[in-house]
């Protein structure tokens, strides 16, 4: 039962939108409403809005009775940014416009476009996007920009921020901005003189303060996405820029984004990469710090527990289970367009660190399988791990950036508070060129001495990474809850009132992504953790990421096999505590279908799986488990006896084709359709409504 506010607003936008588009069934909302982090927030209603219009509208009428939005794409944020108790507003179905032009120069993308799809679409081009994320293929426009994404290949000099050319945002209030579109940056300056009056100010006070002018130009000279761009008020002048570029990396908070145009980068033609062994993580720290000024377009650390996560690969050399435990490996990648500059290249970058001693031989390769094992090895790094990982646990990713002289220094330290707290599965790796690292760990939240262990973790990796090394405590993920308690810690009260009133000049009521990024509660990030429940062997592994859903062909119609895993659990969760059975009974009411029924269970999602989960296997081991004991002796008696059944069934198929023939397909379909209600109660949901005059008799067919 919705909450008398909620209802009213469900009842007014169904007048707008297609009822079936807003979710609130227990089912819908929970599959919907998971993302890739280690929080749950289950949303009171979910809608899948289709275009800027519905989203116009939801926002008034959300503002009008005083209800808080969370706008979402694909949900493959991992430290919480796309979850919420109140609405969700998922942008992903009717998203994927795309425009390029300018000679190809800029390109115009829709939030629901897939990375990856961006990149198919301008690689004839000899063209990509700038920012690379590890998820671009699962991850979306949306998500990338608003969490700054950017990558293995892009740095800084390419990531959202800095390739970002102009973006299309819905206010609050429901006012839009397209900073491409000059009559609506008059409009928008006639109408917000407050709002541009109070982003002016924000400049002039920072560019008056000569210390925090400097400490933002600083903190900006490492990876940095924690807490709001506000590098846009030292870097640009004109109101109407620092706004776009206070957009990215926003994570929600300050608008609704309907499309952003990035500026183009060259995709070279030809590409080689080593993966380099070095004796020990200073070794490969220190040939970073020279590799910097080589001609690399990418350098990846991995340390010995990385490597350990994928040395039973099958295209894993035998090698990897030998190396010593001091070991480290850098993957380094060159690119161009010109295969003699290629070679020229590598050549160079042998040089360049050829003071610094090996482990073994190593040698550049274009050969695809070794390639893409390369790379495969390290992408799959955060779900490959997360599938060791014990059942009952969740996997923690976070990422931080460190000066680059004090890296190896910075890699040591993070190493040695992984010990003093007992991860022992913890492991390093990232983007080693921007002194970016990613660690990854199972956590246990089942209980308050593990939460409590967490907590001491966490506080102590806020000391160690602002006032050791004065680094970066986001680097690339986006603040999320996870970090939001620790923003004010890293940037000082000043820069921090900043945010808040960034936040407010935006969003004054506070209902757009509320308690992201900036959340007042010191303990938010111990608080809403998602419970991951023993359901099968064949999904108890899947952490969530989303990798499965672009190659779903039921998503979109019901559940992809990431919903059908998080609904799997939940029934599982229900039956075992006992503590809400009606929740469990509203959920089973519809699990049938939606999880079961519209399951092609091809095992397209295991191919895209970092953990080859078979979510059709699952099905299938759903569907026997769901039959009663009358249906298994039925289906036990037709598989002992199938020459005859088919008989059967081949007579009764004839009998279908003649009546097929004289009465038409329409006059089929409704008898499918009675024959159905008679049987079950009430029209299967895949069965279309019969259109107006179908109860006439076709004589032409």
């Amino acid at each position: 039962m919705l909450a008398p506010s909620y209802q009213k607003l469900k009842d007014i936008l169904s007048v707008s939108i297609d009822p079936k588009r807003i979710l609130t069934n227990p089912l819908q909302t929970l599959a919907y409403g998971t993302d890739a982090s280690f929080y749950r927030l289950i949303p009171k209603i979910v809608i899948l809005a289709h275009n800027e219009t519905e989203v116009i509208e939801i926002i008034k009428q959300a503002k009008l009775l005083d209800i808080a939005l969370t706008f979402r794409a694909a949900g493959t944020s991992l430290s919480g940014q796309a979850i919420t108790d109140s609405v969700l507003v998922v942008a992903t179905h009717g998203w994927k416009n795309q425009e390029l032009f300018d000679n190809n120069q800029k390109i115009k993308l829709e939030p629901g476009i897939i990375g990856a799809r961006a990149n198919i679409f301008l690689a004839p081009h000899g063209l990509k996007i700038g920012p690379d994320p590890a998820s671009i293929g699962a991850c979306m426009i949306g998500g990338i920009v608003a969490n700054n994404a950017s990558g293995m290949c892009c740095g800084t000099a390419q990531n959202s921020y800095q390739t970002i050319a102009d973006i299309r945002i819905v206010l609050h209030d429901g006012t839009i901005l397209d900073t491409a579109d000059a009559q609506s940056i008059t409009a928008f300056k006639k109408n917000q003189t407050a709002l541009i009056q109070e982003i002016e100010s924000l400049r002039d006070e920072i560019k008056g303060n000569e210390t925090l002018y400097n400490q933002i130009k600083n903190k900006f000279k490492i990876k940095n996405t924690t807490g709001y761009s506000i590098n846009a008020l030292v870097d640009y002048q004109e109101p109407i820029d620092i706004i776009k570029h206070l957009m990215v990396g926003s994570e929600g908070t300050l608008a609704f984004i309907s499309n952003v145009t990035f500026k183009t980068v060259i995709d070279e033609k030809y590409k080689s990469c080593s993966l380099i062994f070095f004796n020990t993580i200073q070794d490969a720290c220190n040939a970073t710090i020279l590799l910097k000024s080589s001609p690399v377009a990418a350098v990846e650390l991995l340390d010995r527990e990385s490597i350990r996560s994928v040395e039973n690969d099958d295209d894993a050399p035998d090698y990897f289970k030998t190396l010593p435990e001091s070991a480290c490996a850098l993957l380094v990648e060159c690119r161009d367009n010109d295969l003699v500059v290629l070679k020229q290249k590598q050549e160079q970058i042998r040089l360049q660190i050829q003071s610094i001693p090996t482990y073994t031989e190593y040698k550049f390769t274009s050969d695809p399988k070794q390639y893409y094992f390369n790379w495969k090895a390290r992408k799959g790094l955060l779900p490959t791990v997360g599938g060791l990982r014990k059942n009952g646990t969740t996997v923690i990713i976070e990422d931080v950036a460190f000066p680059l002289p004090q890296l190896a220094d910075a890699c040591l330290e993070l190493k040695d508070l992984f010990k003093k707290f007992e991860y022992h599965d913890a492991v390093l790796f990232g983007h080693a060129l921007e002194g970016n690292l990613h660690f990854v760990f199972s956590q246990d939240f089942s209980n308050q001495a593990e939460v409590d262990r967490y907590e001491k973790l966490m506080s102590e990796l806020a000391v160690l990474v602002v006032d050791r090394f004065n680094g970066s405590l986001k680097a690339e993920h986006g603040t999320g809850r996870n970090m939001a308690p620790f923003v004010e810690k890293e940037w000082g009260s000043t820069a921090y009132e900043i945010m808040k009133r960034i936040k407010n000049i935006f969003d004054p009521n506070n209902k757009i992504n509320p308690d992201v990024l900036i959340n007042p509660d010191p303990k938010a990030h111990l608080k809403n953790l998602k419970p991951l429940p023993e359901c099968n062997d064949i999904v108890d592994k899947c952490m969530e990421c989303g990798f499965c859903e672009p190659h779903c062909v039921s998503e979109g119609l019901t559940l992809s096999p990431r919903q059908r895993i998080v609904i799997a659990r939940e029934i599982s969760r229900l039956e075992e505590t006992n503590d809400d059975l009606q929740r469990l009974a509203d959920i089973r009411k519809d699990v049938t279908y939606q999880l079961d029924e519209t399951c092609a269970t091809d095992g397209l999602c295991a191919l895209a799986c970092p953990v080859h989960i078979d979510t059709g296997k699952f099905v299938k081991t759903w569907r026997a488990n769901e039959l009663n004991s009358g249906n298994k002796k039925v289906a036990a008696y037709i598989g002992s006896h199938m020459a005859g059944t088919t008989s059967i069934v081949r007579t009764g198929l004839k009998i279908v084709s003649f009546f097929h023939a004289i009465l038409g397909t329409t006059i089929m379909t409704a008898l499918s359709n009675v024959s159905h209600f008679i049987t079950f109660g009430k029209i299967p949901k895949w069965i279309p409504e019969m259109p107006k005059g179908a109860d006439k008799i076709n004589t032409k067919n």
